[in-house]
């Protein structure tokens, strides 16, 4: 086909409709109306003779053609983005951008980021602390860091393990002093227990301590996030069920105390991209360093613990 008869203007409404699954969120992102979108796709579909969308009430979903066309449009598209985002002049700081759960930076990454600093200071880190997946388009990190409770695989990505995670609980030595003794795990009911985001944790963790579940009260502070829970329980508030990655060093130096040995698993981080094999170099070079730090982790959790 001659390139001067390529619809460009179709197949990028038809790129961001197939995307999203929406012709809505597709003319917001190009900002034109959903009638345009339509009557782009339209077109393109007359053109290529063939349909590419099934179209349902108030859905859509791609056909196989169109599932083929949209792969192929992402990767050269992206690919167009990446070699412009090269063709303009680079600034003298090269800047990776990085997406990070709430908890995890606050708790995990921060306190380690100026150890990527001293071994590249030639790159600056932009964190852009959000729980919500990137699509990785031009416009966005191009990494992201994630905690999932399975092992899963995010839409047009790849997804890298970098550690499991285990949950016990944990509690400060002020609190332990003037509570009453733990000696076993139904000794915690006694506790104010702290809930991060749901009351399933520590259901699980009782389930694994042979207590059963009619036993453990639904009652206790309900928290956002990793990073709420251990402030909680640094300062006395209550017990904890504590990720042993992102709090092992406090347990390691006693400000807070693990009074049982049973952990039960809770899920795994992840290092995702839109392709890891292809990242630009101060991207592959953060990603590299987050592997190292992620394995000297588990070493110093597997020593002290």
């Amino acid at each position: 086909m001659k390139r001067g008869r390529l619809p460009l203007t179709a197949l990028r409404s038809f790129e961001a409709a197939g995307r999203h699954l929406s012709f809505s969120k597709a003319a917001e992102e190009l900002f034109v109306s959903q009638a345009a979108i339509s009557r782009q796709i339209r077109e393109l579909e007359t053109f290529l003779r063939q349909p590419l969308f099934e179209r349902h009430h108030r859905r859509v979903e791609l056909t196989d053609m169109g599932e083929r066309l949209l792969a192929q449009l992402i990767r050269s598209f992206d690919s167009i983005d990446r070699l412009l985002s090269e063709l303009i002049a680079a600034p003298l700081q090269s800047v990776v951008r990085v997406s990070v759960e709430p908890s995890l930076a606050s708790v995990w990454l921060v306190p380690r980021l100026n150890r990527f600093r001293q071994l590249r200071p030639d790159i600056d880190v932009s964190l852009e602390v959000d729980p919500r997946l990137v699509e990785f388009r031009g416009d966005q990190p191009e990494l992201a860091l994630r905690f999932s409770p399975h092992a899963t695989s995010w839409p047009r990505t790849e997804a890298e393990r970098l550690a499991s995670t285990v949950d016990s609980p944990v509690l400060s030595p002020a609190l332990l002093a003037s509570g009453p003794p733990l000696d076993k795990p139904t000794d915690l009911l006694r506790y104010t227990l702290l809930h991060e985001e749901n009351r399933q944790g520590w259901a699980r963790w009782f389930e694994a301590a042979g207590v059963p579940a009619e036993a453990v009260p639904a009652r206790g502070p309900m928290l956002a996030d990793a990073s709420l829970s251990k402030q909680a329980a640094l300062l006395g508030h209550g017990v904890a069920l504590g990720d042993l990655l992102q709090i092992g060093g406090e347990v390691a130096a006693g400000t807070l105390i693990k009074p049982f040995g049973i952990e039960v698993a809770s899920g795994a981080y992840w290092l995702v991209a839109r392709s890891l094999r292809d990242l630009p170099e101060p991207a592959a070079a953060f990603a590299d360093w987050l592997r190292s730090e992620f394995a000297e982790s588990r070493r110093a959790l597997e020593a002290k613990l």
